[in-house]
């Protein structure tokens, strides 16, 4: 099945390579906000767009104690995407993990071809209706994202609709069948089968920023405990040199989740431009309801939250008994094209008496991104010292992109 599968991928590679070539030649390299009209389905096939993306990146893993582990690993993304028909679009993205180095495990990067999306999409108005497995990122991906830094994307397969008809507001509405995960369809860990239902409301009208309201109902058949009702609200904007975030949700168990509590997520996040320089600040709550449970984010993308070293992943939940809190920092700027980040977390229990600890440890971190002609590169690094949870650890990634 790999084996047809990557001989599948790679026909498809070569198909987007005539498909870019045919577009060179004739001057069609508009995006695809600009796309002519098309007369019939297969000529909205013969105009589509394809794209190539290559993603090559070394991860070096120091884990205090044990030897350290290194990954080199390049990411094909192949897109064809149709141009629209009476309404209907079509969209497949197949992905393709090779490791150039041996695998030592210790990387949530696995190696294999498979397909990333694959959308029929059909617009009317101010309405769009998805089917299919598909990308969603809502919000900033702390409560439903793509893990979009891991070589292997997470995506839904199921049904969406958004909607933009009220004025300044957009609703989005989906339900997912399955969630695949980072570690791969060859992993027992990679698909979780779900019955779970995405609501989110965004309202923009606002001069200070935008209103949200959410309501994610997760029903994990494959992992129960990841079944949860999550209700929350959230205001992001800025004014002058000044952003700001606020959020507060809370959550209970759902479906067939054995474990009954009842938990409480806040956000409360600030920065300021000084100059060239941007300065934030934040304190991050996810709670706990004594030993009965604690707030998980198991669709999040996680690797945004907490550090980059993803020493709070809590088996997926994106979180550990007696809760988490996280204060942190950060300063960034732009020098010659390239840019620079800064930060540190402080993380302790939220409830001492649960966890048995307070402080569980600290963690600094830096990246430095630009481009060398069409090739994005970057070096980020992570450092978590160790207090009463897990022990020092160390991350380095060394990645360059480009696409064609």
């Amino acid at each position: 099945m790999k084996r047809t599968t990557q001989n599948i991928f790679r026909g498809l590679l070569a198909l987007a390579v005539t498909m870019a070539h045919s577009h060179s030649a004739i001057g069609q390299d508009t995006p695809l906000e600009q796309e002519p009209a098309v007369d019939s389905l297969a000529e909205a096939l013969r105009q589509g767009n394809a794209t190539l993306d290559f993603r090559a990146r070394s991860e070096t893993v120091d884990v205090e104690g044990t030897d350290s582990v290194d990954l080199f690993s390049l990411k094909t993304r192949l897109t064809l995407a149709s141009e629209e028909y009476r309404g209907f679009s079509a969209m497949l993205e197949m992905d393709d993990v090779t490791h150039i180095t041996e695998f030592e495990g210790g990387i949530a990067d696995p190696e294999g071809t498979e397909v990333n999306q694959y959308i029929l999409a059909y617009s009317t108005g101010a309405t769009t209706l998805r089917y299919g497995r598909q990308r969603i990122l809502l919000d900033n991906q702390r409560f439903v994202g793509g893990v979009g830094f891991r070589q292997n994307e997470q995506t839904y397969d199921g049904f969406s609709l958004s909607n933009t008809s009220l004025e300044d507001t957009t609703l989005f509405l989906a339900h997912i069948d399955n969630v695949n995960r980072i570690f791969g369809e060859d992993s027992p860990l990679g698909d979780h089968e779900n019955d779970t239902y995405l609501f989110n409301a965004r309202y923009e009208g606002i001069s200070l920023g935008a209103l949200s309201a959410y309501a994610y109902l997760i029903d994990n058949e494959t992992a129960p405990l990841f079944s949860t009702d999550t209700y929350g609200v959230r205001f992001a904007g800025g004014t002058g040199n000044l952003d700001y975030q606020l959020e507060y949700a809370t959550q209970t168990e759902a479906g067939d989740n054995p474990v009954p509590y009842t938990a409480d997520y806040v956000l409360v996040d600030g920065a300021y431009e000084l100059g060239p320089i941007k300065l934030a600040a934040g304190y991050e709550l996810l709670g706990a309801d004594g030993g009965d449970g604690q707030f998980i984010t198991p669709l999040a993308t996680l690797h945004k939250f907490q550090g980059w070293n993803d020493k709070f992943l809590g088996g997926g939940t994106g979180n550990i008994p007696g809760g988490i809190e996280d204060t942190y920092v950060s300063a960034g700027t732009t020098l010659a094209g390239v840019k620079l980040a800064l930060n540190y977390h402080q993380l302790s229990s939220d409830d001492p008496e649960t966890s048995g600890m307070k402080k569980l440890g600290s963690e600094y971190g830096f990246l430095l991104a630009g481009k060398v002609g069409v090739v994005g590169m970057s070096l980020k690094y992570s450092q978590y010292q160790a207090d009463e949870f897990s022990v020092d650890t160390e991350k380095l990634w060394l990645t360059a992109q480009a696409q064609f």
